[in-house]
C-alpha cells in the first residue's frame, strides 16, 4: 500500500492540533508515517542537538544510528544542504552510513520550525531499491511544514 498523502496530512493535522512539544510531534509523525506505507522500513527523526550534529529522536523500526554528523551520510547531507535527499541506491551514495544492512533506498527531509531554523531531519529507509520519488518528497514536505512550521523557538532558550 502506498501512502495517501492527502489523507495522512489530514489525519496528522487532527492528531497534532494544539501540540507544541517537538518530541511529542516527532513521535506521532514517526508512527503515523511509518504505518501509512509498506515501503517504509524505518521512519524517524534525527534532531539537531549541537552545531553540525544530529542525534536519534523518535522513530519506528529497528535500531538506528545514535549520532550523525552533518558531514556524513544522507541525513548529514540533508541537514548540511537544507535540501531533500532522494537516494535510489544507498550503496551508490558517497559516505552512506549503513545503520541497517537491509536498507536499499532512502529519503531524508529537512525539518524547520516556524522561524526557518533547522531542528531535525526526517529519515525514511526502504528495503526496496528506488522506493522514493518527488511525490513522496512533496507529500512529506507538506506534512512537515504543517506540523513544525507553526512552532516558534522561545527567545529565552539558549542557542
Amino acid at each position: 500500500m502506498r501512502a495517501d498523502y492527502a489523507e495522512l496530512r489530514s489525519r496528522i493535522r487532527a492528531l497534532t492540533e494544539g501540540e507544541d512539544d517537538p518530541v511529542a510531534l516527532m513521535a506521532t509523525l514517526a508512527c503515523e508515517i511509518h504505518h501509512a506505507d509498506d515501503r517504509f522500513d524505518w521512519t524517524g527523526f534525527y534532531r539537531v542537538v549541537a552545531p553540525g550534529l544530529l542525534k536519534i529522536g523518535p522513530y519506528q523500526g529497528g535500531h538506528g544510528c545514535l549520532t550523525i554528523p552533518f558531514a556524513r551520510g544522507v541525513c548529514g547531507a540533508a541537514a548540511r544542504t537544507g535540501q531533500v535527499q532522494i537516494v535510489p541506491d544507498v550503496e551508490a551514495f558517497p559516505g552512506h552510513i549503513a545503520c541497517s544492512a537491509s536498507t536499499r533506498s532512502e529519503i531524508v527531509l529537512p525539518v524547520r520550525d516556524g522561524t526557518g531554523q533547522l531542528i531535525a531531519v526526517l529519515d525514511i529507509d526502504s528495503d526496496r531499491p528506488a522506493a522514493f520519488d518527488e511525490t513522496d518528497a512533496e507529500g512529506l514536505s507538506a506534512i512537515l511544514s504543517d506540523v513544525f512550521g507553526r512552532l516558534r523557538r522561545d527567545p529565552a532558550e539558549p542557542d
